[in-house]
C-alpha cells in the first residue's frame, strides 16, 4: 500500500524561477508606478504653468495659447458676475457648484486690495482652496498656478470667470489642460494589483510546498497509530523525494529486522516446546514434591519469558489493524473479568452531572435532575493491544498494591485510563525505571513476571499517539495511559 502526493520539480529550481518572476513583477510594478507618478507630475506642472499664462493674459492681454480660451463677458453677464451669481451665467455646468477666491498682491499688508477675483463653476464639487488662501507665496501668478494645478487633480471640467482689478470680466476655459480627457491614466492601482498578485502567487507556491512536507510529516506521525502504508510514494520536489526514499529504506529495514526477530523468537519458542514438554513429563516422575515443584516452576518461567518477548515483538510489528470501538465497554468488560475471579479490581465512575431547573410559580425552590450516565467514549484503537496494556497496568497494581482502582477521564482529543493501586511502596522514579525492558522491582522472589509489562504498555501508548506516565495518588501510585481519540 502507498500514499501519493502531488508532483513538482526541484525546490531550488522552482524557487529560483519564482524569485525571478517575483523580481520581474516587482520591477514591472515599480516601473508602472514611477512612470505614472512622473506623468502626473508633468500633467500637474503643465497646469501650474497654465496659471502663470492665464494671469499674464488677464493682466496685460498676452495670448494664452491654443489650449486656453479667454473671452470677455457681455455687459449683462458682467453685471451678473459682479453680483457673484456665477451659476446663472450662460454655458456653465449644471448642476453648478461655485468656488470663490480672491488673489491679493501682498497678503501680509493690511491695505491690500483684490488684484484678481475668480469664480469657479463646476458640476462636481466645491474645490478645497484653503491651502491656496493660506499659502505664503507672495506672487499672485504663483497662487493662480496653484489653483489651476488643484483643478487638474480632479476629474472635472470647471469654467473660470475672472476679473483683474478694474478690467472687464473674462470667461476662461482650460479644459484642454485640466479636463478629464487630458488627465493621464493612473497606473498606480494596476501596478499595486500586479505586485499583490505576484506576491500572492509566490506565497501560494511556498504554502503548497510547505503543505507537502507537513502532509508527509503528519502521515509519518500517525503511521504507527493508524497502520500506515509500508512505503510512501510521493511525487513532489526533488528534496522531498530524497527524504521519502530514505524513510522508505528505513521502514523496509525496520520491518525486516522486526520480522527476523519475531521469526527467531517464534522458532526458539517452538523448538523449546518439545524439550519443555519432555522436562515436564520427566519432572512428574520425581518422587520428591519439593524438587518436582522447583523444576516445574523453572520450566514455567522459561516458557513464560519466551511468550513475553514474543508478545512485545508482536506489539512492535503492529500486526493488528485499528478500528472504532467503545473504550467504556472495553474497560467495563475487563474489570468484570477480574471481579469474576475474585480479584480486588473496581471501576470508579465519574460523578453524575446535576442540572438545576428554573423556579416554579408554585414552589420557591428550584428543581434539579441528573443527566443519565450513558456517555460512551469512542476511540480509534487496536482493541487487543489496548486491552493487554490496561491488563498489564491492573496486574502491576495488584502485584505491588492491595487493589486496583480504574478511572477514565476524557476530553475532545484524548482519553486517559487511570489505574491506581493501594499501599504500594514504590515511588514514581522507581516505577519509571521499571519501564525499561526486563527491569523488575526489588521483590522479584514473591512477585512473578519478566519485566516486560510496562514496556509493552509504553509501546501500545506510543502506537495510539499517547503516553504512559505515573504520579503519586491519594492511596498509592497512579498510572495514566493516555491515547488519542481520533
Amino acid at each position: 500500500m502507498s500514499r501519493a502526493f502531488s508532483q513538482g520539480l526541484s525546490m531550488r529550481r522552482v524557487g529560483g524561477a519564482w524569485v525571478a518572476l517575483a523580481f520581474l513583477a516587482g520591477v514591472a510594478a515599480a516601473t508602472l508606478w514611477l512612470g505614472s507618478v512622473r506623468t502626473w507630475d508633468r500633467h500637474l506642472s503643465q497646469a501650474y504653468a497654465a496659471g502663470f499664462t492665464i494671469y499674464e493674459s488677464l493682466r496685460i492681454g498676452v495670448s494664452p495659447g491654443d489650449q486656453i480660451s479667454i473671452t470677455p463677458l457681455s455687459a449683462g453677464d458682467a453685471a451678473t458676475a459682479t453680483m457673484g451669481d456665477f451659476a446663472r451665467l450662460p454655458d456653465t455646468p449644471k448642476p453648478a457648484y461655485v468656488t470663490n477666491i480672491s488673489i491679493l498682491t501682498r497678503p501680509a499688508s493690511p491695505t491690500d486690495r483684490a488684484v484678481l477675483t475668480l469664480g469657479i463653476v463646476s458640476n462636481e464639487l466645491v474645490y478645497p482652496i484653503s491651502d491656496i488662501v493660506a499659502s505664503s507665496d507672495p506672487i499672485p501668478a504663483g497662487r493662480l498656478g496653484q489653483l489651476t494645478r488643484l483643478l487638474a487633480t480632479y476629474c472635472s471640467e470647471p469654467i473660470i470667470f475672472a476679473r483683474f482689478a478694474d478690467k472687464p470680466w473674462q470667461r476662461v476655459d482650460g479644459t484642454d489642460i485640466w479636463g478629464c480627457d487630458t488627465a493621464p491614466a493612473d497606473m498606480r492601482v494596476p501596478a499595486a494589483i500586479a505586485a499583490i498578485i505576484a506576491l500572492a502567487a509566490l506565497l501560494t507556491h511556498v504554502a503548497n510546498t510547505t503543505a507537502r512536507f507537513e502532509s508527509f510529516a503528519q502521515a509519518l506521525h500517525t503511521r504507527r497509530r493508524f497502520g500506515g502504508p509500508e512505503s510512501y510514494d510521493i511525487e513532489g520536489p526533488t528534496e522531498l523525494r530524497s527524504i521519502v526514499a530514505a524513510v522508505n529504506s528505513y521502514l523496509e529495514a525496520e520491518r525486516a529486522q522486526l520480522a527476523q526477530r519475531a521469526m527467531v523468537l517464534s522458532g526458539v519458542s517452538h523448538d523449546l516446546g518439545t524439550p519443555a514438554t519432555r522436562l515436564r513429563l520427566r519432572a512428574a516422575l520425581i518422587p520428591d514434591d519439593t524438587l518436582r515443584g522447583k523444576l516445574e516452576a523453572d520450566i514455567d518461567q522459561m516458557t513464560g519469558m519466551i511468550e513475553g518477548v514474543l508478545t512485545y515483538t508482536r506489539s512492535e510489528i503492529n500486526a493488528e489493524e485499528p478500528r472504532n470501538l467503545s473504550l467504556t465497554s472495553l474497560i467495563d468488560a475487563l474489570v468484570a473479568d477480574y471481579q469474576d475471579t475474585g480479584r480486588p479490581v473496581s471501576l470508579q465512575h465519574p460523578e453524575p452531572v446535576i442540572v438545576k431547573g428554573g423556579a416554579s410559580v408554585f414552589m420557591s425552590r428550584r428543581g434539579h435532575s441528573l443527566l443519565p450516565d450513558e456517555r460512551r467514549v469512542l476511540v480509534t484503537a487496536r482493541p487487543i493491544s489496548l486491552q493487554r496494556a490496561i491488563a498489564n497496568l491492573i496486574d502491576n497494581a495488584l502485584k505491588y498494591g492491595r487493589r486496583a482502582i480504574i478511572e477514565m477521564q476524557t476530553d475532545a482529543e484524548t482519553a486517559t485510563i487511570i489505574v491506581e493501586d493501594e499501599g504500594s511502596d514504590y515511588s514514581v522514579a522507581d516505577i519509571e525505571r521499571m519501564m525499561a525492558p526486563f527491569e523488575r522491582g526489588e521483590n522479584t522472589v514473591n512477585i512473578g513476571g519478566f519485566g516486560l509489562g510496562l514496556t509493552i504498555v509504553a509501546t501500545v501508548a506510543n502506537q495510539h499517539g499517547g503516553t504512559l506516565r505515573f504520579e503519586a495518588g491519594t492511596k498509592g501510585l497512579r498510572a495514566l495511559l493516555s491515547i488519542q481519540r481520533h
